[in-house]
């Protein structure tokens, strides 16, 4: 089946997983370029250095690569302040109902030595005002990367809490998880639940399935990231599905990390066949250069996803969101009239 893609854009949307760091448009890298004096090669050079090429190696050092020119841009408050909003008004073009915007305040903060406070400040008070103006309901999730100081991450984690009225609703343990364990990080992540906030884990993306248990069992979170390769043992599975665990995957993004060796091979289908409650998101729309309407295209198109199971992944999107009962009610209801409209 083919469908114009402006059907796709048109559909109502959720993003549970998207990075802001994976998240900036290539002209505003040239402004930015312009204005504080980075060198750095013109337009088709410069994608190549933030974008995945048909050429590039799909893996995770290739992928990571993109992030280390990505962080030569975070030079001042204005350009966090920037980006963050394009992030937002970005989504609202492409069609979504509610995003969820998770960002790494050490990674803003380490080129120019801001204090993380400032960082949170910005990032905050940027997304509160482009939500409001791009009528895009967003909340923030505070990042913290395994493979860095665990003394880092319970400052900035201790922090996050202090900006609940902000937006921020939970926090995320990302980063190399094949070289470096998350257990250090569970006191902490407890300490963040007892504060109000949300948790999620990267989990069984770049590692095994037993990562997968371990985000579910001992840091107890309710949406896994990513955690495609859960599908590798069947007790984990039975887990999963038995405690209805989200994941949120992003199928674009498994494949050029090398995750899955070909897009036909994502298992986005037998996670679904096996009952698992999966939702379909962005992770990094500048590097992998798509929007959330080119994903929903792809599982359907590519991946041969009925619409209707498409549109009850949006409305299992929704219902997971890190917000009060009483938002995600209100907001599914209009997505569900919209997606009623469009697909039944």
């Amino acid at each position: 089946m083919k469908t114009n893609s402006s059907f796709y854009r048109e559909l109502p949307k959720v993003d549970l997983h998207r990075h802001l760091e994976g998240s900036l448009r290539v002209d505003t890298l040239l402004d930015i370029a312009r204005l504080h004096g980075i060198t750095l090669p013109l337009a088709p050079g410069l994608r190549a250095l933030v974008q995945m090429q048909p050429e590039d190696p799909f893996n995770f050092s290739t992928f990571l690569s993109k992030f280390q020119t990505l962080r030569l841009f975070y030079r001042s408050p204005e350009v966090i302040t920037r980006i963050t909003r394009e992030a937002i008004e970005d989504a609202s073009r492409d069609g979504l109902r509610y995003l969820e915007l998770r960002f790494t305040p050490v990674a803003l903060s380490r080129l120019e030595g801001f204090p993380t406070s400032e960082v949170l400040d910005w990032v905050c008070t940027a997304a509160q005002q482009a939500s409001a103006d791009f009528s895009l309901p967003t909340s923030l999730i505070v990042s913290v990367n395994r493979h860095e100081p665990v003394e880092t991450a319970r400052q900035v984690l201790q922090l996050a809490a202090d900006y609940k009225n902000r937006g921020v609703v939970g926090v995320d343990l990302a980063g190399n998880e094949v070289e470096f364990p998350a257990a250090p990080f569970l006191p902490m992540f407890r300490d963040a639940r007892a504060e109000g906030l949300f948790t999620t884990v990267h989990a069984g993306e770049w590692g095994n399935a037993k990562n997968v248990r371990e985000a579910i069992e001992d840091f107890e979170v309710t949406r896994v990231s990513h955690g495609v390769r859960v599908m590798e043992e069947p007790s984990i599975v039975s887990l999963a599905r038995e405690r209805q665990t989200v994941f949120e995957v992003c199928v674009t993004s498994n494949y050029q990390t090398g995750v899955v060796s070909a897009l036909t091979n994502h298992p986005l289908n037998r996670m679904l066949m096996a009952g698992l409650n999966v939702t379909i998101n962005t992770d990094d729309p500048c590097i992998s250069d798509i929007t959330l309407s080119h994903e929903y295209q792809l599982v359907v198109e590519d991946l041969g996803l009925p619409l209707p199971v498409l549109a009850d992944r949006v409305l299992a999107a929704m219902d997971a969101a890190f917000l009060p009962l009483e938002e995600k009610v209100k907001l599914k209801a209009h997505i569900k009239s919209e997606l009623n409209r469009l697909i039944h």
